[in-house]
């Protein structure tokens, strides 16, 4: 039997009140086939069982005149109760006058009396009991436990009510967190952390309203408020923070807040707190300002970022994404050489044109598409390396980027080297390409995976050196072959004396390590003889070429 079945086949409790034993051996007979029955000959016994063990009855039929304790006595004693109010009940009674008193005491139904329709009598208590029972699983289902909001389905029900009530008024979507709540309840356990969420819940609520306000708590460490416009909630953030440290005694809770002004009431309940989601997500981290207000402009990118997102895998059939490549020349000769290449990626849209890198990448690497794009340019740049083997007879390594997300994939190794049997390659031809950030993340787990890609064969340069996190004393346990220098450091090295010096920083280090340096962005001939003299190995840059696609960039492998 399933947890349902078993439920429905369990036997109600029905407390019968009458003084006359005639009339409670009628009604237990009615009903003694279906329900377990209890009796009481007047209200004050009565109501000592339910005070008593009221949670078990789940109807309560009672008769209104009756010594010691009569039946109003009893329905208000039942109203003042709040334990007991939640058990419905059905009056016996053959005076009509009784039953407008006794419906404004709380009565639920009525038996008239002479019992003479038994079958009349066991419908209406299996019908009361079902009503109650089903509004108490909504009402439980309704709120949530802990701070007394509603629950997500709920509040998006009332939401769509309020909006038929209110006509025209402007109403505000508001959507708070609280930062870092996962680190208040590793530091001072789930206890202290639910006397947070309830004081956040109660310190919003009264701060934003509380008349014409409804709440939620939709998940873990999330608000949401639906309010009447309001031209200013600046001071919110900082009134709720400072009632957290006064009754919880925990400085430092901070509070951030989305705000979609003036809803759209013609967009779904749920579209609408998307929006100020999105704005009070686009401030994590951001100790700058607590406030964001969702904008049309914010409303555009928001939808062109899901085209780019819905429009992925149709980018990837139909070949949309096109790898560009751009030369390395290595200067320590007398004349520059081509020695290697980096694989970047550029999206011919076929409705919005070129799209950014810049727009779609970090986009990707926030939601974890990256891993799709990169496995895509691994796969085209691998295969290109081998044509032009076969058709030019000689080709020049290519250096592809691995994702922080790509660092923990198991199948990592075997990817790779299946792309190098594939395509008839040496690790040698594939360069893999790791931010300096990343190792920042999970050094160790990073220097594991790369020590095994190294002992297949493949190079590994650390891109992006000089702005990441690396401290210097992890640069001796980092296990990379190339050092790539950011370009923000080239940008002004002839003009400015500290970037200059900082190049020069970089340049020892490589030379510490002995490994070579791959200086990026470099666009003129100054800035080429500078790096040449102070040791600088390989140059990529403007210089001597943008990112271009393929077939374009054959020429520089027909050169040499």
């Amino acid at each position: 039997m399933n947890e349902l079945g078993y439920i429905e086949s369990l036997k109600r409790r029905i407390l019968i009140v009458d003084d006359e034993e005639i009339n409670r051996e009628i009604l237990g007979h009615i009903l003694e086939q279906n329900y377990e029955i209890a009796y009481a000959d007047n209200g004050e016994t009565a109501m000592s069982m339910l005070e008593d063990g009221g949670g078990r009855f789940s109807l309560i039929l009672l008769d209104l005149l009756m010594p010691v304790m009569d039946g109003f006595t009893v329905l208000e004693r039942i109203r003042g109760n709040e334990r007991l109010t939640g058990i419905p009940v059905i009056v016996m009674t053959s005076e009509k006058p009784a039953e407008v008193r006794s419906i404004k005491l709380g009565a639920d139904d009525f038996i008239t009396k002479p019992y003479d329709m038994p079958e009349v009598i066991l419908a209406r208590c299996e019908r009361i009991i079902q009503l109650y029972e089903d509004k108490s699983i909504i009402r439980s289902a309704e709120k949530d436990d802990l701070t007394g909001l509603y629950t997500r389905e709920f509040f998006q029900e009332y939401v769509t009510r309020i909006d038929t009530y209110v006509g025209n008024r402007p109403m505000d979507a508001v959507v708070c967190n609280i930062e870092h709540f996962h680190m208040l309840n590793e530091m001072y356990g789930r206890k202290k952390g639910d006397r947070v969420l309830q004081a956040t819940a109660a310190a919003l609520f009264s701060l934003l309203g509380p008349e014409d306000i409804i709440g939620s708590r939709p998940d873990a460490d999330y608000y949401y408020f639906y309010l009447p416009h309001r031209d200013s909630y600046e001071e919110i953030p900082e009134l709720v923070q400072a009632r957290l440290a006064e009754r919880i005694g925990i400085p430092g809770i901070r509070i951030r807040m989305g705000i979609y002004q003036t809803v759209n009431k013609t967009r779904p309940a749920e579209h609408r707190f998307d929006h100020a989601k999105l704005a009070c997500d686009r401030i994590r981290g951001d100790y700058t300002r607590q406030i964001l207000v969702y904008s049309r402009e914010m409303n555009e990118r928001d939808l062109y970022e899901e085209r780019l997102i819905h429009d992925i895998d149709a980018a990837i059939a139909n070949r949309d994404l096109i790898v560009y490549y751009q030369p390395k020349y290595n200067i320590r000769g007398e004349e520059p050489q081509l020695c290697s290449a980096e694989a970047l990626i550029r999206w011919r849209h076929p409705e919005l044109g070129m799209i950014s890198p810049g727009d779609f990448i970090p986009l990707f690497e926030s939601n974890g598409l990256i891993q799709k794009l990169d496995h895509y340019v691994w796969e085209e740049a691998a295969a290109q390396i081998g044509r032009w083997k076969k058709e030019l007879g000689r080709a020049v390594p290519v250096s592809v980027n691995m994702s922080r997300v790509d660092i923990y994939d198991p199948e990592l190794e075997q990817r790779f080297l299946g792309l190098l049997q594939e395509n008839d390659l040496t690790p040698a031809d594939l360069m893999l390409e790791v931010t300096e950030s990343a190792y920042a993340d999970d050094a160790q787990g990073l220097i594991d995976v790369v020590n095994r890609l190294r002992e297949q064969g493949f190079r590994i340069e650390m891109d992006d050196f000089g702005t990441g996190y690396s401290s210097l004393n992890m640069i001796t346990t980092i296990p990379i072959d190339v050092l790539k220098m950011d370009m923000i450091f080239i940008r002004n090295m002839n003009r400015d004396e500290k970037s200059l010096r900082l190049v020069e920083l970089v340049l020892e280090i490589a030379e510490f390590l002995k490994v070579p340096v791959v200086a990026e962005g470099v666009e003129d001939k100054a800035q080429v003889e500078q790096l040449r003299k102070m040791g600088c190995d390989i140059i990529q840059g403007y210089y001597f070429s943008k990112p271009v696609p393929p077939e374009e960039f054959e020429a520089f492998i027909r050169k040499g």
